[in-house]
């Protein structure tokens, strides 16, 4: 319904009662319209703010900044909500500040660009003073002013005239103004009556939700933008706050307009569409001069990119959380376990210079194994913490290619056998086609991660079986050792970053190999398994789908 079939009183009271502040400037930022809210809200007296520059009411060391942003916003002016993922503050006349939300409006009057505001002190909301009752109270108290001769009489009336043709001037003025408040704002704005029947609905609000007006008007109330399931925890909350059973309907907004305070909600409107994103609504009762209700104003802003920005922020802190956790846990492992190889290397290089003559080679080449040993060890610790690093990072995709996976399978086998324990064997069994459509590289970690895990935890003269079955859809993998095995309150835990077993904790390791390999896994389109028995061994088992990735 257009703002016109609105009464002059209608209007005034849109205006001034909003428990939202309203300001309308021109383009050098002078305030021409200020309501009353906003006075209180600022502490200024009635028309004080008049002419004074908006950058008045703003923080001074937000001042410069705000004359820039003004500028660049009178180039391209647009309905929008201001400052969106900041923290606005206002400045009273005393000095002190206090959090607001801030939504801009733009419209033409005679070629002259106007700007208009929409205030919301987050902390505190008052009800302002109508100014069409003190007007009325004014004139009223203009009548009864005492009798005077009738010349004077016929002055006071011709200049009463003249009063009036001025302030009917001001009052089309004034609802020019207020029409284009309506028209214009970037808020969503609903006038509804006692009953929750909307009655007016201005065109920012048909067009955030997709409703015309005539869809809308005399026809439903607010809570047919609302989600039901926000609806009914707010009566829950509402029926337990004030006693009284609250339905999850228009009595919400109804009770929480009668709790006289702000009321400012954080909710989801929802789209005709079915659609939905975020506002902050509040609701105003309109009262007549008796004091009673007769209607109920709703102002929601659209905070969706606010909220977005919210989201955007605690995923990055969470991130960052998590990785600097990572680093404490990477330094915490790397002093532990670097301490045991450098050690061993320390004392190997010190025995090495003892042993000149002849005779001790075979002393040399036991501290030489032993040397090459440690920086294996070293060498595989900084490759775990690097390839995690990649991992988390996102910085690392797997690079497909056709090769034999005997020839690799053999080859790792050959890499391992410096780790083996005494009479310890490596039993390979493939079966299955040969080639294989996977990343080389990574599948070479994934089982040499497997066998060095297999040999460090099986005791001496004990095989480790690793088979190999290649079909045309999936290449099955298997490590199986008869080692010490893993607890079974351990075994859900096993894949994750730094977790070592409880019964491993006296065995060098990261805790970072199996996380690893499930993750490789999944980069190749494939899972990893573990079934294991305490005290009888282990078994891994690895899938990889070749049809899904050639």
């Amino acid at each position: 319904m257009p703002f016109s079939s609105l009464n002059d009183r209608s209007f005034q009271a849109l205006f001034d009662y909003a428990s939202i502040g309203i300001l309308v400037t021109n383009e050098q930022g002078t305030i021409l319209m200020a309501n009353k809210y906003i006075e209180n809200q600022f502490g200024y007296d009635h028309g004080e703010l008049i002419n004074q520059k908006v950058e008045v009411l703003i923080p001074r060391r937000h001042t410069a900044k705000h004359v820039g942003h003004r500028q660049k916003y009178n180039a391209d002016p647009h309905s929008r909500p201001m400052g969106m993922g900041m923290e606005l503050s206002g400045l009273k006349k005393n000095g002190t500040e206090f959090p607001v939300e801030v939504s801009l409006g733009h419209y033409i009057v005679d070629n002259e660009h106007f700007s208009l505001a929409f205030i919301n002190d987050i902390t505190q909301r008052k009800e302002t003073e109508r100014a069409v009752i003190q007007l009325n109270a004014h004139l009223e108290e203009k009548v009864k002013e005492g009798s005077q001769s009738l010349a004077n009489t016929v002055e006071q009336l011709t200049a009463q005239i003249k009063e009036t043709e001025r302030k009917d001037k001001e009052l089309e003025r004034v609802n020019t103004f207020l029409n284009n408040i309506w028209n214009h704002a970037g808020a969503i704005i609903i006038v509804c009556d006692k009953n929750g029947l909307i009655q007016f609905f201005n065109p920012a609000a048909g067009k955030a939700l997709g409703y015309t007006a005539d869809e809308i008007v005399y026809k439903f109330t607010p809570a047919l933008f609302n989600d039901p399931e926000e609806l009914k925890v707010k009566a829950r909350e509402l029926s337990e706050l004030t006693g009284k059973t609250v339905n999850p309907d228009f009595e919400v907004y109804s009770a929480l307009a009668g709790l006289n305070r702000s009321n400012d909600l954080e909710l989801h409107f929802i789209r005709k569409d079915g659609s939905n994103f975020f506002v902050t609504l509040d609701i105003t009762p309109l009262r007549e001069a008796k004091n009673e209700i007769t209607s109920y104003l709703a102002i929601a802003i659209d905070i969706s990119e606010k909220k977005e920005a919210e989201a955007e922020l605690r995923s990055a802190l969470e991130k960052e959380k998590e990785l600097n956790e990572l680093k404490s846990r990477f330094v915490s492992m790397a002093s532990h376990e670097f301490r045991t190889p450098l050690s061993a290397i320390l004392s190997s290089t010190y025995l090495l210079s003892r042993y000149t003559d002849g005779d001790s080679q075979p002393q040399r080449d036991k501290h030489i194994q032993r040397i090459v040993s440690s920086v294996s060890s070293l060498t595989e610790i900084l490759n775990d913490f690097l390839s995690v690093g990649k991992i988390e990072e996102g910085n690392i995709f797997p690079k497909f290619a056709q090769y034999s996976i005997v020839k690799q399978m053999n080859d790792v086998i050959q890499e391992v056998q410096h780790l083996l324990k005494k009479e310890q064997h490596i039993n390979y069994t493939p079966s299955g086609n040969n080639l294989v459509y996977l990343d080389q590289s990574m599948m070479k970690h994934i089982v040499t991660n497997l066998l060095s895990n297999a040999i460090k935890f099986s005791p001496e003269n004990s095989t480790i079986d690793l088979n190999t079955y290649n079909s045309d859809q999936e290449l099955v993998l298997t490590v199986t050792d008869k080692g010490i095995g893993i607890p079974k309150e351990d075994q859900d835990s096993l894949f994750k970053r730094f977790f070592r077993s409880s019964n491993v904790t006296n065995i060098q390791g990261t805790g970072l190999g199996l996380h690893i390999v499930k993750k490789y896994a999944e980069l190749m389109n494939g899972s990893v398994t573990c079934e294991s028995d305490l005290g009888k061994g282990t078994k891994f088992t690895i899938k990889l789908k070749q049809n899904s990735i050639q």
